[in-house]
């Protein structure tokens, strides 16, 4: 949401310092004082950060509207605020005061933790919703941990599998607002693992039903460390360094000797990535206007116990075509180098977010490979419904879309090849609705067909926050 003035846009001149002159008064002022309201938590600085104008700049008229609408873009995207609202305070000559007002979330999270090990709704249904394939636990999250839009996370989880974890990020940490910083570690043991894709499914042995009740299959270790720096609105670039240690049973081997490379059963790694990130949408969660381009470069191990370069990109772009009418697409690469790799490094299509929307039931392995989603949003209602009688929660905003889709996507194996999805085109198509509130929660319930002549209805809930 934001406010304006009956006055019309407004844009930063090439040279803010200058006062406007006597042809260009008629349609220019001078931002005076900017006001923040309702950031009892958040900083000031860290709102001006998102800013594209400052104190002091000339700014024209014709360009006012949509400089509100891309700084309340990038406030809303700073997952920091349930509302944003830009308005001119008032009007002195030629200077112009600015207001913004912001209802801030809820920052501390320390939630009962309760999840399917599964990875989606899908994969869960096949093994009939079993509650003992249930993880459960604590979940602490403090969000905005000083102010500075820095998160502190700890878990602690059991159930059907163990993880411990602990991060700290700190994004904005010297004068400038340009570099930060972050670290952790994650500690997790599983009795039952994905050794081996048979018939396009996951495969799994688990310990409790191949005669070595109580262990546990795998068991991982790692600490990282992450370098922030983003230079100016749009462009962030994150430097990521983990040390891994993983070790299987030896049951795992006796099913898929090429689990890790060598048979080996330890493995000692560190991993590196770089990631670039290009964002200018109107709402990162749920992009309906604008682009995000992101790529990422992996180097996991240095000799051929472990040994992998991967590039990743994906590309989100979307379109407005009308009233209450959109057209999307999001196109995701994988290259993995060697392209000969143990199956430990072969996850690629129906894991985490890279799914064809009608194949859920599947995972297609690979070491190249990539998607393509083609979606039509169609907004059915936009709506509130009142939550509490605290001024930062007291409505719950509700959006409903139809959608239309359609997906391909390909994924290259050269060593496991007895999957039928393997190297060949996949392509499927149908239709959904998309319930979408705050908190960036979201739920896709799609009704898909695939090439195999399957359809069904699936279900995704997704909450980048």
């Amino acid at each position: 949401m934001f406010l304006c003035s009956r006055a019309q846009p407004f844009r930063v001149l090439s040279d803010p310092a200058r006062a406007p002159s006597d042809s260009t008064r008629s349609n220019s002022f001078i931002v005076g004082q900017i006001f923040i309201q309702g950031n009892k938590k958040t900083k000031n600085y860290i709102i001006g950060r998102e800013l594209s104008f400052k104190q002091g700049d000339t700014l024209v008229l014709s360009d006012l509207v949509k400089a509100f609408q891309l700084a309340h873009d990038r406030l809303i995207n700073t997952h920091l605020f349930n509302e944003v609202v830009i308005y001119l305070k008032s009007v002195r000559g030629y200077v112009a005061d600015i207001e913004i007002d912001v209802k801030e979330r809820w920052y501390i999270f320390p939630l009962p933790y309760l999840k399917p090990v599964d990875r989606n709704f899908t994969a869960w249904a096949q093994r009939h919703y079993s509650l003992s394939r249930v993880n459960y636990g604590g979940k602490f999250t403090h969000y905005n941990f000083t102010g500075r839009n820095d998160n502190l996370t700890a878990w602690l989880i059991t159930g059907y599998a163990r993880q411990f974890e602990l991060y700290y990020n700190q994004p904005y940490a010297d004068r400038g607002l340009k570099h930060g910083f972050g670290f952790g570690f994650n500690y997790a043991q599983q009795k039952e693992l994905d050794v081996l894709t048979a018939n396009n499914q996951q495969g799994f042995i688990n310990s409790d039903t191949i005669a070595y009740a109580g262990k546990y299959l795998s068991e991982q270790l790692s600490f990282s460390a992450r370098y922030f720096y983003r230079p100016g609105l749009k462009v962030r670039h994150v430097l990521n360094l983990n040390i891994v240690n993983t070790r299987i049973d030896s049951a795992v081997t006796v099913w898929n000797p090429h689990y890790l490379n060598n048979g080996k059963r330890t493995v000692l790694y560190p991993e590196l990535t770089y990631t670039l990130n290009y964002t200018d949408v109107d709402y990162v969660s749920y992009p309906l206007k604008g682009v995000i381009f992101e790529t990422a470069l992996t180097r996991r191990g240095v000799d051929r116990d472990m040994n992998l370069w991967q590039l990743n990109t994906r590309l989100i772009r979307s379109w407005q075509l009308g009233r209450k009418l959109w057209f999307g697409i999001q196109n995701t690469n994988v290259l993995k180098w060697p392209l000969s790799q143990p199956f430990y490094n072969q996850q690629l299509i129906g894991y985490g977010d890279l799914y064809l929307r009608g194949l859920d039931r599947y995972v297609v392995d690979g070491t190249a490979g990539g998607m393509l989603r083609n979606t039509l949003f169609r907004e059915l209602f936009n709506f509130s419904i009142p939550f509490t009688h605290t001024v930062a929660h007291d409505r719950i905003p509700i959006r409903i879309y139809a959608t239309a889709f359609s997906d391909y996507g390909y994924a290259y194996n050269t060593d496991f090849k007895s999957n039928s999805l393997v190297n060949r085109m996949l392509y499927t198509a149908g239709v959904g609705i998309d319930i979408v509130t705050f908190y960036d929660l979201s739920f896709k319930f799609d009704y898909g067909f695939n090439q195999l002549g399957q359809n069904g209805l699936f279900l995704h809930i997704r909450n980048d926050f």
